[in-house]
């Protein structure tokens, strides 16, 4: 079936706008807005954590229908430690809902999970959820959806340097060959290639410590919207914005 025949007349314009012979391969999301979501309609936080599962799973199948191969999102910063305890129990638990209810779903569509990030320190019902998530999907080849849990950029660096410096000082690594390649081999990403996009929900025009050696030449797309209400017409205008730039990467 025909992705528009599936999408309202109303959205239709936006949908129609895309060119498949442009699309990016790896799309970068920083979920945000979701408390924001919440408090604004008058519901505790852990609501709008729950609708941005279903934002997700939206966002996951459009990657599925328009041809694009790799999507990472930011779930659990290192930062995202500092806030209530409560809401902390709670995003615990949805990552295990998450892991559990959502593998149908994902394996329809053909998503293979990689997880990036120190996960390894959640709690172990967590570690498990994920793990069994990524078994089961590894040999999915549609897309892969790349979750960035309890995740830091200058760590992920910090780690990079410190492997980097391992390598020379046992001399399979030579100073002086430390190039742009070497350092991407040395990130939790390097078997994908770098975003052509990052997408910010909820209006915020920061990177938040997320991807930073990654994105020096993504286009990015901020938006107004919340993450619980990022819809695929919301991607879809970020795809039609993405394919309106000319991309340079520093030159002419």
């Amino acid at each position: 079936m025909n992705v528009l025949s599936r999408t309202p007349r109303a959205e239709r314009d936006v949908f129609a706008a895309i060119d498949r012979r442009h699309m990016p391969v790896h799309v970068a999301i920083i979920m945000d807005g979701n408390r924001r979501w919440a408090r604004e309609r008058h519901l505790p936080a852990v609501e709008g954590h729950r609708r941005g599962i279903a934002a997700l799973r939206e966002a996951t199948r459009f990657c599925k229908d328009w041809g694009i191969s790799v999507l990472t999102v930011y779930g659990f910063s290192t930062e995202n430690w500092k806030r209530d305890p409560r809401e902390i129990s709670f995003l615990m638990e949805l990552c295990v809902f998450f892991a559990r209810h959502e593998l149908a779903e994902l394996q329809r569509n053909g998503v293979r999970v990689n997880v990036i990030g120190d996960y390894r320190a959640l709690p172990p019902a967590c570690v498990e959820a994920l793990d069994d998530l990524i078994v089961a999907t590894a040999a999915n080849g549609d897309v892969v959806l790349n979750l960035a849990v309890n995740y830091s950029a200058r760590s992920e660096l910090a780690n990079a340097a410190r492997a980097m410096a391992r390598d020379v000082l046992e001399g399979v690594l030579d100073p002086a060959a430390i190039d742009d390649a070497v350092i991407s081999s040395h990130l939790s990403t390097a078997q994908f290639p770098d975003p052509d996009l990052l997408i910010r929900p909820g209006g915020e025009m920061r990177l938040s410590n997320f991807l930073l050696y990654q994105l020096a030449y993504t286009e990015l797309w901020v938006t107004p919207t919340y993450w619980p209400a990022f819809s695929r017409e919301t991607f879809a205008q970020a795809i039609v914005e993405f394919q309106s730039r000319q991309r340079r990467f520093g030159g002419m």
